[in-house]
């Protein structure tokens, strides 16, 4: 029996600005299916960008990316973004739809009907802990931060997709909110899909201890390329001088005061 294809897999990817200056530089990285995989950096060093690039968001300048096994230049892209789910900090939530059309949007699109529709949504609301009888006909400006999040959550899921990219998703949540979405999407990612696989995740973040909370993976990107690739029970204990730079910066409120 062959090995199965990664989720995603970056071959030497890079991307450069017209004048030169490159914002991705040689990335190659797998991220095996059913795994999570945490993007920390500082701003400007290229986890947007290659994020973005997977559900073709971004462009490529060099290099392939091959996502469940195929280049994702050979396949359609609109195609391609209907099958990944993508979760943003301000989840990109239409104001003027329900919370039920909201997430329901990509079924619609697909011709699905409206009681399979409903009935999606409210199975993936009580997945994510919103009571579809109270939140299916709410508005999105009757929902808290958190709650937005949810059904951000819940949309990117809607269709089956077994791969989520999440840039920054609960960055700006209040702590106490913050970990009780980190709580779901574990959970979430745990648990077996209808298709038999659990969830692959590419989830891009500033707070280490979401990194380490949430991914089986720990990769630290520099100048557009990755520095390190580290399992996250790793992470902290790394030699790499910029892992530690790293977890310095983070987390210098515990440091002894002389």
């Amino acid at each position: 029996m062959g090995v199965a294809p990664a989720a995603i897999e970056f071959r030497n990817v890079s991307y450069r600005l017209p004048e030169g200056r490159a914002l991705l530089l040689d990335v190659t990285m797998e991220v095996a299916a059913g795994t999570t995989v945490a993007l920390l950096g500082k701003s400007g060093s290229g986890k947007t960008t290659l994020l973005r690039a997977v559900n073709r968001m971004h462009g490529v300048s060099s290099g392939d990316l091959l996502v469940r096994g195929h280049s994702i230049f050979e396949q359609d892209p609109i195609a391609l973004r209907r099958s990944i789910g993508y979760v943003i900090q301000e989840t990109g939530l239409f104001p003027h739809f329900t919370v039920e059309r909201n997430i329901g949007l990509v079924l619609e699109i697909e011709g699905k009907s409206k009681a399979a529709i409903a009935e999606r949504a409210h199975v993936l609301l009580e997945m994510v802990g919103l009571n579809a009888a109270e939140f299916a006909q709410r508005m999105p400006y009757q929902l808290s931060g958190g709650q937005r999040q949810r059904v951000g959550l819940a949309r990117a899921l809607a269709a089956g997709q077994d791969i989520l990219l999440m840039d920054e998703p609960f960055g700006a949540l209040d702590p106490l909110t913050r970990a009780e979405m980190q709580d779901v999407l574990r959970r979430l990612t745990l648990e077996v899909q209808e298709n038999g696989a659990r969830t692959t995740v590419l989830l891009v973040t500033h707070d280490l201890d979401e990194a380490l909370y949430l991914a089986e993976r720990v990769v630290l990107m520099e100048g557009g390329g990755i520095v390190a690739n580290l399992p996250a029970a790793q992470f902290l204990s790394s030699t790499v001088a910029a892992v530690q730079a790293y977890v310095r910066a983070v987390h210098r409120g515990t440091e002894t005061r002389s």
